[in-house]
């Protein structure tokens, strides 16, 4: 039993040797590994082995890529205003030897770089320009970080400006000078839009009296050609019908009437000269007429006297009548005239419109 102790310490001493002589590396890792305080080698991910107490691992590192962002860093222009600018860095650790002996401290390292790079930069630049060459700035830092960082074993990915902040005041300038250039376009624009809309109602009233004029017109044209068609039937219907002078007098007394229409104390009654003339020619038809229509005794009597014994003939009472409506029509055609004078006569003189009569 005594003699089985020793071999059961020299086995717990030989699995503890083989247990710290394995590293197990995880993916994109790295291990620099030092023998007697000198580099020997980098271990890869997976299951590697050193000598126990002679070879240890001196630094890790994450090969994966890294984010780093600066505090904000006050900045001078070139037109002496101090700004701040915070920047965020993409980096990754190419080389583990590099990045663990060739620079204490490779974050604080980029990170001064990175200041100073950024006043080289800016300070060759106005405010203006500060504020909208931002990819610019980008390209200029990254070519100078990733030149520098190179021999560290570094590579610098990407970097970006977050934020660049102006004074306060330089802030309120520049949104009084945005807000004015707002107005301005905002004034243009409403401009535009009523100079548009008046040249679009100018088109469109334009467009209207084109239209209601060609409306007119053909509107005139037409009332013309239905006139004309009607004064040419009227006219052909007359001359068809071969109309005497009888007929043509007494439509003539019919549109009579139509002279002395208006309204108001202008209007003058003006008579024709041949207006007698007319009268005469209706009152000779109808008299014609009404001797035509009614018999003469004389004439029974030479009749008579030729073929016999004499007859004795009565009035006719439908003769009677034509020859009294003949009459009547005439003696009213008459006082028409002598009325119509009469009220031309106080038209001129100044008395009114005529005020009507009995009968009209």
């Amino acid at each position: 039993m005594e003699s089985a102790i020793p071999l059961i310490i020299i086995a717990v001493i030989l699995v503890a040797a083989a247990l710290s002589a394995i590293r197990i590396v995880p993916q994109a890792r790295a291990y620099n590994i030092e023998r007697f305080g000198r580099y020997i080698r980098t271990l890869d991910p997976g299951l590697n082995f050193i000598i126990p107490g002679v070879d240890r691992v001196n630094t890790k590192f994450d090969l994966r890529e890294q984010v780093f962002s600066s505090r904000p860093q006050p900045v001078i222009t070139e037109d002496n205003l101090v700004v701040n600018i915070d920047t965020v860095l993409y980096y990754q650790v190419t080389q583990p030897k590099a990045a663990a002996y060739e620079v204490a401290n490779y974050i604080q390292a980029i990170d001064q770089l990175t200041v100073t790079t950024l006043r080289n930069v800016i300070g060759s630049m106005d405010l203006e320009r500060t504020l909208t060459s931002r990819e610019e700035i980008n390209t200029r830092l990254r070519g100078v970080l990733d030149e520098t960082t190179g021999k560290w074993g570094i590579r610098i990915n990407r970097v970006e400006i977050k934020a660049i902040d102006p004074p306060p005041t330089i802030k309120e300038a520049m949104e009084k000078q945005m807000r004015a250039d707002r107005d301005k376009r905002a004034a243009i624009l409403h401009a535009e839009g009523e100079r548009q809309s008046r040249i679009l109602k100018a088109e469109g009233a334009r467009q209207q009296a084109i239209l209601e004029a060609q409306g007119d017109q053909q509107a005139a044209i037409l009332r013309a050609d239905g006139e004309a068609q009607a004064i040419e039937r009227v006219f052909q219907a007359v001359h068809a019908n071969n109309a005497d002078a009888k007929l043509l007098a007494y439509k003539y007394l019919e549109t009579l009437p139509s002279l002395a229409e208006g309204e108001g104390n202008n209007t003058f009654w003006v008579i024709p000269g041949e207006l007698t003339e007319a009268v005469k020619n209706v009152s000779q038809a109808f008299a014609g007429e009404a001797a035509e229509s009614t018999p003469s005794t004389e004439k029974t009597a030479d009749e008579g006297a030729d073929s016999g014994p004499a007859q004795i003939t009565g009035p006719d009472p439908a003769g009677s009548s034509s020859a009294r409506a003949a009459a009547q029509a005439a003696e009213a055609a008459e006082r028409a005239v002598a009325d119509a004078r009469d009220d031309v006569r106080r038209a001129g003189a100044g008395l009114g419109t005529p005020e009507p009569r009995d009968g009209e």
